[in-house]
């Protein structure tokens, strides 16, 4: 593995699958120790752990609720016992409820923001103290290509990764003489287990196919490795959109 993020801790939310378990396998490559978030899949996440460790990288898995204080402020006290100071924070945890405006209910709108958003937010908070003493923080926030366009979920997930964005360019500006960056990742149609079963959606991407969850952590790595980019939301859409 390479070492250049050897001594640094991560931990990635909703990382036991999909882009997440591809983000916590790019840290992991790159030297960093991981902590693995989820709050059902344990058992995946522990797999992916065991993957970890097998090729000699350091992981743990702390299950947790991102979307609750208590839950978030306990998981940041087990990865600080378990790996260390949290020095990069990938907010992947996501919810994608399908609804039309007159099937939208409160219930849906309430769910989407908690986890969506509230939980960027909490967990950022909560590993802030850690990275403003070190002087040195990384926060990648995954958004969304439908926090800028249509999207096919539904308003209330347009308005949750177009909140993230938002908090993304508020932290940033109010960080970046601390020596932390804070940007944003925004895929559309990745070949995860949210677009199984939907090869029809292919015919909307120029390209031709969709993207994969290895192609986001590249993103990801990116704005981890670069110190004087913050502030910005990177879209991977396969040439649907351009920002």
């Amino acid at each position: 593995m390479a070492d250049d993020l050897k001594g640094r801790v991560a931990l990635v939310t909703g990382g036991s699958r999909g882009i997440g378990a591809a983000v916590c396998r790019a840290l992991a490559e790159a030297g960093a120790a991981v902590a693995i978030n989820c709050r059902e899949q344990i058992g995946q996440a522990k797999k992916l752990a065991s993957e970890i460790g097998k090729q000699g990288g350091r992981a743990i898995v702390v299950a947790a609720d991102v979307s609750q204080r208590d839950a978030v402020d306990n998981m940041v006290e087990r990865v600080t016992k378990g790996l260390g100071p949290i020095d990069i924070l990938v907010n992947n945890a996501g919810i994608a409820i399908t609804r039309g405006v007159d099937d939208l209910t409160e219930d849906d709108f309430d769910r989407t923001m908690l986890v969506n958003l509230k939980s960027a937010f909490l967990c950022t908070q909560a590993v802030l103290p850690s990275m403003r003493a070190r002087k040195w923080g990384r926060i990648v926030n995954i958004s969304s290509g439908a926090a800028r366009g249509a999207g096919s979920i539904g308003p209330h997930y347009n308005a949750s990764k177009a909140g993230m964005e938002g908090l993304t360019r508020g932290y940033a500006a109010r960080l970046v003489k601390e020596g932390i960056t804070v940007n944003a990742v925004a895929p559309s149609l990745i070949e995860t287990d949210m677009m199984s079963g939907q090869p029809q959606l292919i015919s909307r991407i120029p390209l031709g196919r969709f993207g994969t969850a290895d192609e986001v952590a590249k993103a990801v790595m990116l704005l981890v490795d670069n110190a004087y980019m913050t502030g910005q939301s990177i879209a991977l859409s396969g040439g649907m959109a351009f920002n």
